[in-house]
């Protein structure tokens, strides 16, 4: 079976992403940050946010390519009646920002981490 991520299960205007960071819960830690709100849909959406403070488009793309693969391989698996805003966490973007470590660290970077993280930020949010 398939994975797909349609664009209903994506969050795309300013608006979608302004009210989850307004009136969702938030949780973070050394990699990622996550904001968790509920919505009226059935099925969970992702936008993802990478800020140009973590490194050139090549950086910021691959980070981007994860956070997403981490929800989609998991989205039948969070809870569904909620929209998700994930980021990385201002330390990771810091050091992914240094020129000595961050190639080291964005290589280092692995999807297992990242989907680890965004599992445990989910269970976090829901006690």
């Amino acid at each position: 079976m398939g994975l797909p991520f349609p664009k209903k299960r994506r969050l795309a205007s300013n608006r979608q992403f302004k009210a989850v960071l307004d009136h969702g819960r938030r949780a973070g830690d050394h990699l990622l940050t996550l904001y968790m709100a509920p919505n009226p849909h059935g099925y969970p959406r992702l936008g993802v946010s990478v800020g140009k403070s973590s490194g050139k488009a090549v950086v910021r793309n691959r980070l981007k390519r994860l956070l997403r693969e981490a929800f989609r391989q998991n989205q039948h698996q969070i809870p569904q009646d909620f929209d998700y805003v994930l980021m990385i966490s201002p330390r990771l973007a810091r050091s992914l920002k240094q020129a000595q470590t961050g190639k080291r660290a964005l290589a280092a970077l692995t999807f297992r981490q990242v989907q680890e993280s965004f599992l445990s930020l989910i269970e976090t949010l829901q006690s």
